[in-house]
């Protein structure tokens, strides 16, 4: 355990530094420090990493080595505080605490929040194309399935249906796995594709590391609704409870707490399979374990 420890801080450790890299203050900048401030108060709040993780992870598991893998893991964080920015908006789950503190439009105001969104939706695709060690061929590839990942297909049009869901009584399972597939997995299944095209993995490598990331992120949704009734706002940073008092439908709603977990259980195992078939995997074990224990 102690050498998974040491990788994942070293893998968030090198995500903070790149980060900040990434949006800092210029002389051609300063008249939009407010936004810079916004956009860096949601990246730096905090939150485990996993996805950048997932790059690093799958790069260097393949051969590659981290420097290349920078841009790609920077701009999933970046997609993913995007939407818990956007998330969080009185529109849409109007949540004042993310990660333990304010969360941006009550630090900010509203109208910055959703700009600070937007500007950490599209600065990613800009810091992949710029990357000096990326090729042009990984580039135009990274920068098509994170696009496909986050859109109409991805976590914007899980979000979508997931907002549609709330006025249905007829939900059922497979609808409610499409709908976590988009919203949840697709950034998940991304960031272990990018890390793949980053060591220029195979094609079928390629797919093996998406079809593992696919079941990660399913599992991953199940345990974050799991928590959502049986943790505490502490130990979330967030609000408990706001699946059920805005009507969401889960799978914990639809098939109760112990038939959900069995799904969890068996996502991850089948996650487990597809990992196999990826060579030098075992931050990556120890990582797909741990989130299906994890309590926070």
């Amino acid at each position: 355990m102690s050498n998974f420890n040491d990788i994942m801080k070293k893998y968030i450790e090198f995500t903070e530094k790149k980060l900040k890299d990434y949006n800092n203050y210029s002389h051609e900048n300063r008249p939009q420090i407010k936004l810079i401030d916004a956009m860096n108060y949601s990246l730096s709040a905090g939150g485990k990493r996993i996805r950048p993780a997932l790059v690093f992870a799958f790069c260097e598991a393949l051969g590659g080595d981290m420097e290349t893998a920078s841009a790609p893991a920077c701009a999933i964080e970046m997609m993913h505080t995007f939407s818990l920015i956007h998330d969080d908006l009185p529109a849409m789950d109007n949540d004042d605490f993310r990660r333990g503190k304010p969360s941006c439009h009550k630090a900010f105001g509203e109208a910055l929040a959703v700009l600070a969104g937007d500007a950490l939706a599209v600065l990613p695709f800009e810091i992949i194309a710029d990357s000096p060690e990326l090729t042009a061929d990984q580039k135009v590839l990274i920068i098509s399935v994170l696009a496909n990942s986050v859109g109409r297909d991805g976590m914007i049009g899980g979000q979508v249906i997931d907002m549609l869901n709330e006025e249905r009584d007829d939900i059922g399972v497979e609808e409610l796995r499409n709908m976590y597939r988009c919203k949840t997995g697709q950034l998940i299944a991304v960031s272990c594709v990018m890390g793949a095209v980053c060591a220029d993995a195979d094609n079928e490598t390629i797919c093996a590391a998406a079809e593992y990331g696919f079941r990660l992120g399913l599992a991953f949704q199940i345990i974050d609704d799991i928590l959502d009734i049986t943790s505490t706002t502490e130990q979330l940073g967030k609000p408990v409870g706001s699946d059920e008092e805005e009507n969401k439908k889960t799978l914990v709603s639809l098939l109760g707490m112990e038939k959900a977990q069995e799904m969890a259980d068996k996502a991850t195992s089948e996650a487990l399979e597809w990992l196999d078939t990826i060579p030098n995997n075992g931050f990556l074990l120890e990582l797909t374990e741990n989130l299906l224990r994890r309590k926070n």
